[in-house]
């Protein structure tokens, strides 16, 4: 069902008229496509009905993948490859979160301060999987950045997907799986142990770019020796925050959390509520106070400017894969795991047979189907060029290029 507000309608109508000086190209770009997407401004292709005749237009989408209305397929997609490499075992969710202190930071050099935030969210996992106390053997992990709060402030946090169990190596150099060490079936690691680690790896990664200036640096940032260090000392000080979910349930919960999550932006169209000529009011969930559903309004200039930091750097890849879920190593480790719990062995479906499939899922058994007469098939036959001036009825043909 269509939303009633997007984020498309708000910044095609006030975009223009803001001041846009602040933001990057990269995001300016992006803000762009946002408001063009699905509109006359990108073009349109025809289709026809084989049986009936009747055609439908449809405006082309920027496929951007900030766009809220551009993740269908692509996220089913992925969803279809993660399935397939599920394995029968507990699967934990942590959280690893950077404080507030470093937001800063992240808005001068968001690229490396999310690649030190993911870097050492690993180290962290991998150093706890290997010690022998808890698995002794690699772990893998999906991670999944995401860089806001319910009210669009800026809350860089990783979202993990561990499975309980590693790739373990005989003498013989062969893979296996290994299971928890017994009594570590229900949890994965120690939280407050994570917790030291992880604060000790990312502030000696990020001391180490800010001394041998590998990152641009707020203009109020100090690297004069007193302040930088009473800042460091701040920030060791302080309980970083790394939460431990309950496991999920099994693989079905574990696809269902993938749905949700992975191909997630800021706001979704569904959660805007109104606007005038000054303000947005959107809807969001106060974990404060459980959860609560409020309402908040932000001036539509303040309302564009939390939504583009939430932009990712470009090409930037907000969802990566770690260990033995690794592109590297993924195909030997799931086929050593699969023959170790005693698993048929499983092929991958290629990018095609993907694509198909998730059309299906979301479209129907028949996505090409004519909706008008449910019997005809719907072809392509003409394109309608950009333009900057939508059709007043929506189905003015008079630019097509048929085929």
């Amino acid at each position: 069902m269509k939303a009633r507000l997007e984020i498309g309608d708000i910044l095609r109508q006030y975009l223009p008229k803001i001041d846009v000086t602040k933001y990057s190209s990269h995001q300016l770009r992006t803000l762009r496509a946002l408001g063009d997407c699905r509109t006359a401004a990108l073009g349109a292709h025809l289709d026809a009905c084989d049986d009936c005749g009747v055609v439908k237009i449809s405006y082309n989408s920027c496929r951007n993948r900030h766009c809220p209305k551009c993740q269908g397929i692509e996220k089913e997609m992925w969803m279809i490859a993660r399935e397939e490499e599920l394995l029968p075992v507990t699967y934990f969710h942590v959280v690893f979160t950077l404080p507030h202190e470093l937001n800063d930071l992240c808005r001068y050099a968001p690229h490396t301060m999310y690649d030190l935030l993911f870097e050492s969210t690993w180290k962290t996992l991998s150093q706890f999987g290997y010690d022998k106390r808890w698995l002794g053997a690699q772990i893998g992990t999906t991670m999944i950045l995401h860089t806001w709060g319910q009210n669009l402030s800026l809350h860089p946090h990783v979202h993990c997907i561990v499975p309980s169990g590693g790739i373990g190596q005989t003498k013989e150099k062969e893979l296996f799986w290994q299971h928890p060490k017994k009594g570590n079936e229900k949890f994965l690691f120690p939280v407050a142990a994570m917790k030291s680690v992880y604060r000790a790896l990312l502030m000696k990664a990020l001391h180490e770019k800010i001394v041998a200036q590998k990152m641009p640096l707020p203009p109020n940032f100090s690297t004069e020796r007193a302040e930088y260090r009473a800042w460091k000392n701040a920030l060791f000080q302080k309980d970083w925050v790394i939460y431990a979910k309950r496991p999920f349930g099994g693989p079905q919960q574990v696809i269902e959390y993938l749905g949700r999550y992975t191909h997630k932006i800021a706001i979704s169209n569904h959660r805007l509520q109104s606007t005038d000529n000054e303000t947005v009011t959107f809807e969001y969930k106060d974990y404060k106070t459980g959860g609560d559903k409020k309402t908040m309004t932000l001036t539509v200039s303040e309302f564009i400017r939390r939504f583009a930091q939430h932009i990712m750097p470009r090409g930037f890849r907000r969802i990566r894969h770690y260990g033995f879920l690794s592109n590297a190593s993924k195909s030997k480790s799931l086929a050593a795991a699969r023959k170790s719990l005693g698993l048929k062995a499983k092929s991958r479906s290629d990018r095609a047979t993907r694509k198909a499939m998730a059309r299906e899922r979301l479209l129907g058994q028949n996505p090409d189907r004519c909706r008008s007469c449910e019997v005809g098939t719907m072809q392509r036959v003409g394109v309608l060029p950009p333009s900057r001036a939508p059709p007043v009825d929506g189905m003015d043909l008079k630019a097509a290029v048929w085929f």
